[in-house]
């Protein structure tokens, strides 16, 4: 999905090089970002568990509940984040339902997927 036209009246742009990060886990958090270029990587305790690429969000947790981040965002490529605050997120969320709803689904589809992971594995 890309979110990014929605952003596009002066976004703050976070740039990340090659290798670094953008936010660690346990940091504290209270912004969301967009990607808007390149790739990066989200960490869960040492372990990749999504690849993020343009129009992806990343550090919705954090706009919705401010406090201590549940992963790492390590950028593969050279990338460029827009930065959501709190105040751009509540006008979207006002002004664009839509938004809302997809931020929804992107929180629903990463729990599903961590679920997965951590599942216990059925005897056979």
């Amino acid at each position: 999905m890309v979110f990014f036209e929605l952003f596009a009246h002066n976004p703050t742009i976070v740039k990340i090089p090659a290798g670094g990060t953008l936010f660690g886990e346990g940091d504290e958090g209270n912004m969301m970002y967009v990607l808007t270029s390149g790739t990066a990587e989200v960490i869960v305790n040492n372990r990749v568990v999504e690849t993020l690429q343009h129009g992806n969000i990343v550090g919705e947790i954090s706009i919705v509940l401010p406090g201590a981040r549940s992963a790492t965002v390590v950028a593969t490529t050279d990338c460029e984040f827009v930065e959501v605050d709190e105040k751009r997120f509540q006008f979207l969320v006002q002004q664009t339902p839509f938004f809302a709803t997809q931020v929804m689904r992107v929180m629903a589809e990463r729990l599903r997927h961590v679920n997965q992971l951590v599942a216990p594995i059925e005897d056979i």
